[in-house]
């Protein structure tokens, strides 16, 4: 008996200091504590410290018409490949296939089944996707969004956001404590497709376009040259800006449409410092596949001028020296070094799938998430200030156990959560508040059983453990039943709704040890000391 009460004892000395220590970086404290320790603590969510909440659309015909631009490209690959005289063409959501050969034919329903033929007319026969890979694209256009975006949030170092879809094509983004917001929009809404294009120095239109111009006069440039310029071609610019006067300035290219090798073999992108200029720029390497596509580009077009692109930007237009192995590059440009930081994120993170629209951008403020806290804490304060009072007048001595057990569980669960660095957001303090309604509850299921015991005629001794026996299964299977439904909404649930669910459960395994094990271990306490003649319950 004594030995068992010894371990219980220890055991809940042992969880009341890990929870305090677990729980201090919380506190204004943490700037003096260790910092091993200092990892820990509670996150706030974005309804309690503020953030920003984005809603974006997700272009899916985009991503459509992306795809049928790819397969146009590997349909003509593949006719060099197996020298089939052919072109393909794309025109609209269709591919325009010549001429009408039952080679191509062949080729194509072999190579490519999720392409169906839609006629054919004058030598010419007319591709497009069926419905259901148009609805398969799209969807996987959602899911490929929502990964590319949750690794570069993991990337840009913002704890627990949340991230999910609703409505189909839209994505929900939170991220709570963010500052710079105008940094995480870009960063978050940049489409990333790298593209590797030779430029068409050769065509009569290259010698004509001016070589730098002003942001405003784009529109001009293209108006100007749109009915020059050479079929497969087109008219990109390059974003440069002086370092002096921080004049922003437009670099005209004329290149191949065609892009030679896409940042899809990419396997890593790495931010390095120029020694000769002391300027940040952008180590990439390829993967095996990119680095053999890499090398033949690189021999095949040599004292060429290959352009980087990302997203239609030109960073830069170096001329190939000689065949370059190894799979690697580097993007220069005149950034700074959180622009190559930011850009090494969204190239490792990888490209999306398409284009994103922003629907909604709401920037929370902390003196709202302050608001809400002192909300939230008065409302737990008063709660537990009325139960306190409450157990004591109705049960007395007994109730002041209850009450310590209170205070022992409210620590356990702030200290559990602390370790967990768990968010805690307006739900999860109604959790807390609804676990500690459990807490009491359990303590009121077993002193009742014990005042039933008390009128049978028994000693307080036995009253107390026939109590605690009698009412045990009734409580565990209250717990189970609660655990249970926080288990769920936590597996089904999103954003506020997980955060409810984890103070609930953690609450449940916390109530059982607290009001099994806590007070069972305080009434032996009392009763080992002295020989109890009556229960002040």
């Amino acid at each position: 008996m004594k030995k068992n009460f010894f371990w219980r004892l220890s055991l809940i000395t042992a969880a009341t200091l890990l929870s305090v220590i677990f729980y201090l970086p919380s506190t204004t404290l943490k700037g003096a504590l260790p910092e091993w320790l200092q990892k820990y603590g509670i996150v706030l969510g974005l309804d309690l410290q503020g953030g920003v909440h984005l809603v974006y659309e997700v272009d899916g015909d985009k991503a459509v018409d992306v795809t049928v631009e790819r397969l146009t490209s590997s349909l003509a690959n593949t006719f060099n490949e197996k020298k089939i005289e052919a072109r393909a063409e794309k025109k609209g959501p269709d591919i325009i296939v010549s001429p009408d050969t039952d080679a191509v034919k062949k080729t194509i329903s072999e190579q490519f089944p999720n392409l169906s033929l839609e006629s054919v007319s004058e030598g010419k026969i007319v591709y497009n996707l069926d419905a259901q890979e148009i609805k398969r694209i799209k969807e996987s256009s959602v899911e490929q969004a929502l990964e590319t975006i949750r690794n570069r949030v993991d990337e840009f170092g913002v704890t627990e956001p949340t991230i999910h879809t609703q409505s189909g094509n839209e994505i929900v983004i939170q991220l709570p404590g963010i500052k710079d917001t105008k940094r995480a929009i870009e960063l978050v809404g940049k489409t990333a497709i790298l593209e590797f294009k030779l430029l068409d120095d050769e065509s009569p239109v290259a010698a004509q376009l001016p070589g730098s111009i002003l942001p405003s006069e784009a529109p001009k440039i293209l108006e100007q040259f749109a009915g020059q310029i050479p079929e497969g071609d087109e008219i990109l610019f390059g974003r440069e800006r002086n370092k002096e006067t921080g004049v922003e300035t437009l670099t005209v290219y004329l290149m191949k449409k065609h892009a030679l090798l896409t940042g899809e073999f990419l396997t890593e992108a790495r931010v390095n410092i120029d020694q000769r200029y002391n300027e940040p720029y952008v180590s990439i390497s390829f993967d095996s596949v990119g680095s053999r596509l890499f090398e033949q580009v690189t021999a095949n077009n040599v004292k060429k001028r290959l352009a980087i692109i990302l997203d239609n930007n030109v960073y830069s237009s170096p001329v190939i020296q000689e065949k370059i192995a190894g799979g690697n590059a580097q993007i220069s440009g005149s950034f700074g070094m959180q622009e190559a930081k930011d850009l090494a994120i969204v190239l490792r993170s990888g490209s999306l799938p398409a284009p994103l629209k922003m629907l909604q951008n709401l920037t929370v403020g902390p003196s709202l998430g302050r608001d809400s806290i002192n909300a939230g804490v008065k409302a737990g304060l008063v709660g537990a200030a009325l139960v306190v009072v409450f157990m004591v007048i109705y049960y007395r001595m007994a109730g002041m156990i209850a009450d310590f057990a209170l205070v022992l569980n409210i620590l356990y669960l702030l200290g559990v959560l602390s370790a967990f660095n768990a968010t805690l957001t307006l739900p999860g303090i109604a959790g807390i508040i609804l676990a500690i309604g459990m807490a009491v509850d359990s303590n009121v299921l077993m002193f009742e059983r014990m005042r039933e015991e008390l009128r049978l005629g028994k000693t307080p001794r036995a009253a107390i453990d026939s109590g605690y026996d009698k009412a045990f299964w009734t409580i565990f299977d209250s717990h189970v039943t609660t655990l249970i439904t926080a288990v769920v909404l936590f597996q089904f649930g999103t954003g506020p709704i997980k955060g409810f669910a984890v103070t609930l459960g953690v609450g449940v395994f916390i109530n059982l040890f607290t009001a099994l094990v806590g007070t069972k271990t305080i009434f032996d306490i009392i009763s080992s000391r002295r020989e109890m003649k009556e229960l002040s319950i």
